[in-house]
């Protein structure tokens, strides 16, 4: 095969995120899953805009939010996903292009319009995201730029995009593509509540040997092994995936790869404003490193510095530029 031109391509969710700091009270008020991430319908989506207080829109979406943080890094990256043609739609389309970041997939002429992320944060920097998936989960097999998925050294798929029909059949597809060309699979489970309705189905593609890096936290570790302490779910995953990453928010991070083990603390936060992506570039800093020959441990490092930088400020994408961050001292 050809050198790939690209590092890493891309399927997710295509969202816009619309943040706005809360306090506690509203939450509960609200109802709303705090920490969490919760799946709204149209009607919700409204009612909870209309609770908001003055926000901020910023393109998002969890492997769209890794790729930026790549880009930020310097790799070459492409992304698959479904906006509508609409306003947010001509949004997300213009920030991922901006950031550098191949992006084809035509826009979708009817409804419903394109996705959105509602993100109430409070004081504590803590996310309680309430997201209306819209266009994004109408993304068809016939959308796929199987090319550019032959020219990437690594597919990224977004457990959250396995939800929706039509864009799990898209992913099988990509994956099959992807697996033919010699290429790598590399999945993040998103949510512990995506792997509770779909948990056989991922435990199905690790046991079939269809994913070569498994991103999980520690939660979402312990939902699709059954393990409720950490060391056994490791241990439970470690010789069925190639490569397997699980994050521990404040507590760092550890990597398992053909029986060697690195782990990373979490890098210091003067402020944490925001914990909105620290688990998407904490994924974008690893990737870039393993992507590039890095150690496990450099890997894991770059994603530590990158996920201390996302969460030190509003919205899910870098501020900074990342390659400067993680340049050697």
């Amino acid at each position: 095969m050809p050198e790939p031109t690209y590092d890493v391509i891309a399927i997710g969710n295509a969202i816009v995120d619309v943040m706005a700091p809360c306090e506690d009270a509203l939450i509960a008020k609200l109802g709303l899953n705090r920490g969490g991430m919760t799946l709204v319908d149209t009607e919700r989506a409204k009612e909870l805009y209309d609770a908001m207080g003055p926000a901020k829109e910023i393109s998002g979406g969890s492997a769209a939010n890794t790729l930026a943080g790549m880009a930020s890094l310097g790799a070459r990256c492409a992304f698959i996903g479904q906006v509508a043609d609409d306003q947010l739609g001509e949004v997300f389309a213009h920030d991922i292009r901006a950031a550098g970041i191949d992006f084809e997939t035509e826009a979708r002429e009817s409804d419903p319009p394109t996705a959105r992320c509602l993100i109430f944060v409070t004081p504590d920097g803590e996310r309680t995201m309430n997201t209306f998936l819209g266009a994004s989960q109408f993304l068809p097999t016939d959308a796929l730029s199987e090319d550019a998925i032959r020219d990437a050294k690594v597919l990224y798929l977004e457990g959250y995009l396995w939800d929706p029909e039509e864009p799990r059949g898209a992913m099988r597809r990509a994956i099959s593509v992807a697996r033919d060309a010699g290429r790598k699979v590399a999945f993040t489970a998103s949510e512990s509540f995506v792997i509770d309705r779909h948990g056989d189905d991922f435990r199905a593609l690790i046991d079939e040997a269809q994913i070569d890096i498994l991103f999980v936290n520690e939660g979402e570790l312990a939902t699709l092994t059954g393990k409720s302490d950490f060391e056994s779910g490791l241990d439970a995953l470690k010789d069925k995936v190639p490569v397997l990453v699980a994050t521990r928010g404040p507590n760092g991070a550890v990597a398992l790869a053909g029986g060697e083990r690195a782990e990373v603390a979490a890098q210091p936060v003067d402020e944490v404003v925001d914990t909105t992506g620290a688990g998407d570039l904490f994924a974008a800093g690893f990737l870039t490193g393993h992507v590039r020959g890095e150690s496990l441990e450099r890997s894991l490092e770059m994603g530590a510095i990158c996920a201390a930088e996302v969460i030190s400020h509003y919205g899910a994408r870098p501020e900074a530029k990342l390659s400067e961050l993680v340049a050697p001292k």
